[in-house]
């Protein structure tokens, strides 16, 4: 296993005081944080001899983190469309971005995770922040993460000006992928009746046979990209 930097009480005072500075608030269940950083290869046994790590709590940081920037993009944006939306939510919460964010936050000496690993896992930092927020938002409630998250994280470590110049093509990236990873990749359109003589489609995404994401759109390509983008979320995660 991992060696702590910290131990016992000193390392509890040493995290209050990371979580202080960076985040602007104090925790009111530390252990709650510790298990933050705890990943799945290096458990803490509780009562009856139950184990546990960050699993449960980067579960609910994920859907809280993902409802908090979809919250604030849409009341940034109130005439951009789903697919900008979409986009830009996938830009912000990627695991890419996330692994980056922990170590320019300088959080990931507090990570304990087992050494016995033929490597470093590959989403380990992204993982953690994700079970922070989770961890964050049990112990303090939605309105402080929400506060947290957009004043202490968005505002401050991202350039929401360069992530809209920086257009990313979701629809090549499967492909691309696919072709990588030798899967099979379909693109199924159908027509969706919608007023009169005018029609929406529906593509959906088929990846070795298996449904991913749908979505519909005025024009075929516009349901594509909608697609594209949801499903490369998925496989992000």
């Amino acid at each position: 296993m991992r060696k702590k930097i910290f131990s016992g009480i000193s390392e509890d005072r040493e995290l209050n005081l990371a979580i202080r500075n960076i985040f602007g608030f104090i925790p009111e269940n530390i252990f709650l944080y510790k298990l933050a950083f705890r990943h799945r290869s290096a458990p803490i046994e509780v009562n009856f001899g139950i184990k546990v790590s960050n699993e449960r709590l980067e579960y609910l940081g994920d859907a809280i983190l993902g409802a908090i920037v979809a919250d604030y993009l849409f009341k940034k944006f109130p005439l951009k469309d789903e697919g900008f939306l979409t986009e830009m939510r996938s830009k912000i919460v990627n695991r890419e971005q996330l692994n980056k964010l922990i170590v320019k936050l300088g959080l990931e000496r507090f990570i304990q995770f087992s050494n016995d690993q033929a490597s470093m896992p590959k989403n380990l930092y992204g993982d953690v922040l994700e079970a922070f927020i989770g961890a964050l938002y049990i112990d303090r409630g939605y309105d402080l993460c929400k506060k947290v998250v957009i004043n202490r994280i968005i505002k401050v470590h991202y350039d929401v000006d360069d992530l809209i110049s920086a257009q990313h093509n979701y629809k090549s990236r499967l492909l691309e992928w696919s072709q990588q990873e030798k899967k099979k990749l379909e693109f199924k359109v159908s027509d969706i009746p919608y007023k009169s003589n005018i029609k929406q489609y529906k593509v959906e995404i088929f990846i070795d046979e298996e449904p991913y994401a749908s979505a519909i759109d005025f024009t075929i390509k516009g349901a594509e990209k909608l697609a594209a983008g949801k499903t490369w979320e998925m496989l992000e995660k």
